[in-house]
């Protein structure tokens, strides 16, 4: 009797970085060299000789937020607000991320709003947190869960909004083509997920239009 064939699981959970073997330095210049040598050009002329090792630089910069943890920078509260518990919103936090399907940057604003339960955070560690998440390869809407959840945990706000705006390079660079056109991804829990007059809360603050 023939045996039988089982179809090959994929898993498609994410591996922490500490998990994953990573290749040195001199493999990735390497790597570098032969891209270099695909694209028909010389990694051996004088314009590229360096430019290996530039762009590993480089790469470990826009990366870095694989050697990071947000929820260390949300560890530190303040209760101390004077009985304030309204909504808190830090709006257009810039940041620059890269597509995980073509390696190629998207670039917009973050916009985060709670209500606080115990206490705030520091408003640049909202910021921090987006950097972290934005400085790995990504999808925007990958990207907009991180940032809900990180915050979500650590904070376990009444209500917690974040919408972020970007335009890809992926469609503008290469594709179809278009230039100017901007994805938004948004995710609410609590009172923004359960109130739809707090999500238009939300957006006409975001829109800078609140009295």
């Amino acid at each position: 009797m023939d045996a039988v064939l089982k179809p090959v699981e994929k898993s498609f959970e994410r591996k922490k970085p500490d998990q994953l073997l990573r290749p040195s330095r001199e493999e990735a210049e390497a790597a570098v060299r032969t891209i270099i040598a695909w694209t028909g050009d010389d990694p051996d002329r004088e314009g590229l000789v360096e430019t290996p090792k530039r762009v590993v630089k480089a790469l470990s910069q826009l990366y870095g937020g694989y050697f990071e943890n947000a929820s260390e920078h949300l560890e530190r509260t303040f209760e101390d607000v004077g009985g304030y518990h309204d909504i808190v919103l830090v709006r257009g936090i810039p940041f620059h991320s890269h597509c995980e399907h073509h390696m190629l940057p998207f670039i917009g604003e973050a916009h985060i709003a709670y209500y606080p339960a115990e206490g705030v955070v520091g408003l640049s560690k909202l910021a921090r947190v987006v950097d972290i998440y934005a400085k790995r390869l990504q999808t925007q809407e990958h990207l907009t869960a991180q940032i809900s959840t990180a915050i979500d945990d650590a904070l376990a706000p009444r209500g917690l909004a974040v919408m972020i705006e970007a335009e890809h390079q992926c469609m503008t660079m290469r594709g179809v083509q278009k230039p100017g056109v901007s994805t938004i991804t948004t995710q609410f829990t609590g009172v923004f997920q359960d109130d739809p007059a707090e999500q238009v809360k939300f957006m006409t603050m975001v829109r800078g239009k609140a009295g």
